[in-house]
């Protein structure tokens, strides 16, 4: 479990840094990290690289998208933003609170969902311990039933 602390720089302005503190190290966030850990954390919806990128811009003018790649496989690499990853679509990220989700096969959105925590039924089957699991559920929305006759098979 990460605890976030913040703590006022030397100049006892305004300006914030984040630590970030795991079982096994501390570390600093750059101003970009907080900036794009604060972007993923707060939206409600899964961002690609490049909406995290053109968000930022918004208050980072001189960003450029390299720095976004940089910083959010770092956030990913400590643990910090969840990674979602779904075949012929670029990597989205959110927070690690525990939730599954809903992609819709034909166009692709993905929805949160909380369905009960199926850890200890997983490990039972198992026989063995795991990281962590990461339930997909693919459907067709209703948007996109809405737009037609899709034929499911099952």
């Amino acid at each position: 479990m990460f605890l976030t602390m913040f703590l006022l720089n030397a100049r006892m302005n305004t300006n914030f840094r984040i630590i970030l503190i795991c079982p096994k190290k501390v570390r600093f966030m750059t101003k970009y990290e907080k900036e794009i850990y604060n972007i993923i954390t707060e939206s409600t919806q899964h961002l690609t690289v490049e909406q995290i990128y053109l968000e930022l811009k918004k208050k980072c003018p001189k960003v450029v998208v390299a720095t976004v790649y940089n910083n959010v496989n770092k956030l990913w690499k400590a643990g910090q933003i969840r990674k979602i990853s779904v075949e012929n679509m670029p990597d989205r990220y959110d927070r690690v609170i525990k939730h599954d989700h809903l992609v819709c096969q034909k166009c692709g959105r993905l929805a949160d969902i909380l369905l009960e925590d199926l850890t200890v039924s997983l490990r039972r089957q198992m026989g063995e311990e795991f990281l962590f699991y990461d339930l997909k559920i693919f459907y067709i929305c209703p948007d996109c039933k809405k737009k037609g006759t899709i034929k499911i098979d099952l």
